[in-house]
């Protein structure tokens, strides 16, 4: 009963959720990614370079052979490790901003934290009180 315990309380710790919805926004992301290289970049890329379409480029090992109907195209498909890379330098890109973002209102918020002294508490407030009555009848 031990070991189910201990995964109640890993589940329940919130860590585990926080990961499982970045999880599930990396995923929607990564369809975001996908259209985004595929359909907006690398059109422009491909025109640039007198059409070339990269998801096509590849090194034929084997060609196919239509008169054969077992045969099989074999080939290194470097187009699609081009696209992976630009699409790796875009999540790259994107998680280092969003890193920095965060980083700058933290950085914001220990600012302001620590220039506004925290506030006294009912207990403080109260013997601050009694003090000053105490000098203003010793003065008085």
């Amino acid at each position: 009963m031990g070991v189910f315990s201990e995964f109640r309380e890993f589940i329940q710790r919130g860590n585990v959720v926080d990961l499982a919805v970045g999880v599930i926004i990396g995923a929607a992301f990564n369809d975001i990614v996908k259209v985004l290289v595929d359909q907006v970049v690398m059109p422009p890329i491909g025109l640039l370079t007198s059409g070339v379409d990269f998801s096509k480029m590849m090194i034929v090992l084997k060609p196919d052979d239509p008169a054969t109907p077992a045969s099989e195209l074999v080939a290194i498909q470097y187009g699609a490790l081009i696209n992976a890379g630009i699409k790796f330098l875009i999540v790259a890109w994107v998680v280092f901003l969003l890193v920095k973002a965060v980083n700058s209102l933290r950085r914001e918020h220990a600012e302001k934290a620590e220039a506004a002294p925290p506030a006294p508490t009912p207990q403080e407030a109260l013997l601050t009180e009694i003090r000053d009555l105490l000098k203003a009848r010793q003065a008085g």
